[in-house]
C-alpha cells in the first residue's frame, strides 16, 4: 500500500491541470544533473503553464529513458531543471522510416506530427516531378516531430533527412531494409496481405507520393526495385497524407509494436 501511495503522490505531482509537463531536451540525463531548457521552453513552462519553483517536469532526450526532473531555480531569463529519478528505461521504436513527397504546409505539418505518434524512426521528404511543396523547411518538420514526441510519451525523435530526390532516394536506399510502395496503381496486393505473408524482415519503409501520385516512368522505376514491395491501400482513394498515414498504421498492427 506505500508503495502505491507514493505512485499515487507522484503522479498527482507530475500532471498539471489534467496533463503532464514533459520536455525533450539534448542534455545528458542522470540523477542530479542540472539541465537549462531553451528560451521557448522555459517561456511554455513559466509562462503558458505557469508552472513553479519545486514543480516536477519529465525529461527526455531520446539516449537515456525518460527522468522526473525538479524546476530548481527560475530567474527572470528562464530556469534550471535538477534530475532525480529516471521514469522509464531507454526504449526504441520499431525499425519503420516513412518516405513521402511534401505536400502543402499544413498536412505536412500533420504528417510529421502523426507519423512520430506512429513510431517512425526517420522522416525523409522526397522529391517527384509532381510535387508542388519543393521547399521543405526541416526545423519546422523538427520542431513538430518534437512537440508530438513530448505528447505522445515517446522515448526519442525521429531523424529529419534532407529532401532526396526520388532516383537519388531509390539509388541510395540501404541494403536490407524492405520498402513498401503504396501505389495507387491499384494492381498490386492488399498492404494487410503483403505484410502477413511477407519475409520476417525488420528494418522498413513506406514511400507514399504527391497529390496526383507518381507520374508512369517514376513508378515503373519505383516497381523495378528488388527490395520494393507494392501494395494498394483498399478501393478508395486517399490524400497524400491519409495514404502515409494508414500505411504506417497497417505495418503497425501488423508487424510493429502495436501487437504487444
Amino acid at each position: 500500500m506505500g508503495r502505491d501511495k507514493d505512485r499515487d503522490s507522484e503522479a498527482a505531482d507530475l500532471s498539471y491541470e489534467g496533463g503532464r509537463l514533459r520536455l525533450y531536451v539534448e542534455a545528458p540525463l542522470l540523477a542530479g544533473a542540472r539541465v537549462t531548457p531553451d528560451e521557448g521552453q522555459a517561456h511554455y513552462l513559466l509562462h503558458v503553464m505557469r508552472a513553479k519553483e519545486g514543480r516536477r517536469v519529465l525529461l527526455f532526450n531520446g539516449r537515456d529513458g525518460e527522468w522526473r526532473a525538479r524546476i530548481a531555480e527560475v530567474s527572470r531569463r528562464g530556469c534550471t531543471l535538477v534530475c532525480e529519478a529516471q521514469t522509464e528505461p531507454q526504449a526504441e521504436v520499431p525499425d519503420l522510416w516513412l518516405a513521402f513527397a511534401p505536400v502543402k504546409k499544413t498536412p505536412a505539418d500533420y504528417v510529421a506530427q502523426k507519423a512520430t505518434e506512429l513510431g517512425v524512426r526517420v522522416l525523409q521528404p522526397v522529391i517527384t516531378s509532381r510535387t508542388v511543396a519543393r521547399r521543405v523547411n526541416l526545423e519546422r518538420l523538427r520542431a513538430n516531430a518534437i512537440e508530438a514526441a513530448e505528447q505522445s510519451g515517446r522515448l526519442s525523435v525521429p531523424e529529419v533527412h534532407a529532401p532526396l530526390g526520388l532516383d537519388a532516394l531509390l539509388k541510395s536506399w540501404p541494403d536490407g531494409r524492405r520498402l513498401l510502395f503504396c501505389d495507387e496503381g491499384g494492381d498490386a496486393r492488399s498492404i494487410a496481405d503483403a505484410l502477413e505473408r511477407g519475409e520476417a524482415t525488420e528494418a522498413w519503409g513506406v514511400l507514399t507520393g504527391p497529390e496526383g501520385g507518381f507520374d508512369p516512368t517514376e513508378r515503373a522505376l519505383i516497381r523495378s526495385q528488388a527490395f520494393v514491395l507494392p501494395v494498394t491501400l483498399g478501393p478508395r482513394i486517399m490524400r497524400a497524407d491519409t495514404a502515409a498515414l494508414g500505411a504506417l498504421a497497417v505495418w503497425q498492427a501488423i508487424r510493429g509494436d502495436w501487437r504487444t
